[in-house]
């Protein structure tokens, strides 16, 4: 299976926007945070990392037209 340029870097960019949320949430726990705050808080954290992803130029705020 071929993936696009442009395909690539949406998996990436959907990969690290995961990998916060996970460290989010792994750090809310930690600091003995209630369950469902934690999962709230990475939950909006994953899409705020996603949309200001500047290290893909393909993909995201700064994809180039």
């Amino acid at each position: 299976m071929k993936l696009s340029k442009k395909n690539k870097a949406a998996i990436k960019s959907y990969l690290r926007a995961v990998a916060a949320s996970a460290l989010t949430i792994g750090l809310s726990i930690a600091g003995d945070m209630q369950p469902q705050y934690a999962v709230l808080l990475g939950a909006l954290v994953a899409p705020l990392i996603k949309a200001l992803d500047i290290k893909e130029n393909d993909f995201g705020i700064t994809e180039k037209l």
